[in-house]
C-alpha cells in the first residue's frame, strides 16, 4: 500500500481553514480552484473534476466538526484503484496559523506516484487559497 502523508502551515487561523474544508461539495471555489474545476454532490457521493481531466467519485466517510477532519474514499469514476482512502485535518499552530495534515493510502502501489504528484500540486494550491489576506480573513 501507498501511503502519501502531507503536513504544511497555513497563515490562517483554524477556523478560516476549517470553513474551507468542510464544504465538501464546493472544493473547486473554497479549498482548490483550478486545481479542481467543479465539485457537485449527489447524496453522499462527491463528484470531483480535476484541472487536468480526470474525474472521480469519492465517497464521503465523515465529516467531523469536532476533530476538524473530513475522510473520503474513491469510489468510483476515470480511477477506482483497489483502495484509496483519504482524510484532511485543520489542528491549530502557534501564532495563530493551522497546520494541515492530508494523508492518503492507496493500493495498488504503482499509484502512489501519480496520486503523490496530484497531492503535492493540490497543496499548494490550498496553501496560495487559504493564506490570509491583511485583515487575517481569507
Amino acid at each position: 500500500m501507498a501511503h502519501i502523508h502531507k503536513e504544511f502551515l497555513i497563515d490562517n487561523s483554524p477556523e478560516n481553514v476549517w470553513e474551507a474544508l468542510r464544504e465538501v461539495g464546493a472544493v473547486h471555489r473554497c479549498l482548490a480552484p483550478g486545481f479542481v474545476t467543479d465539485t457537485r454532490m449527489e447524496a453522499d457521493i462527491r463528484i470531483v473534476t480535476f484541472a487536468n481531466g480526470l474525474v472521480v467519485h469519492e465517497l464521503i466517510v465523515d465529516i467531523d466538526e469536532e476533530a476538524r477532519r473530513v475522510a473520503y474514499a474513491v469510489v468510483g469514476g476515470a480511477m477506482t484503484p483497489k483502495h484509496h482512502h483519504a482524510s484532511m485535518r485543520v489542528l491549530a499552530d502557534t501564532g495563530g496559523r493551522s497546520r494541515f495534515v492530508w494523508t492518503t493510502d492507496v493500493v495498488p502501489d504503482e499509484l502512489g506516484g501519480p496520486i503523490g504528484e496530484m497531492v503535492e500540486q493540490g497543496v499548494a494550491v490550498i496553501r496560495e487559497t487559504l493564506k490570509a489576506t491583511p485583515d487575517g480573513q481569507r
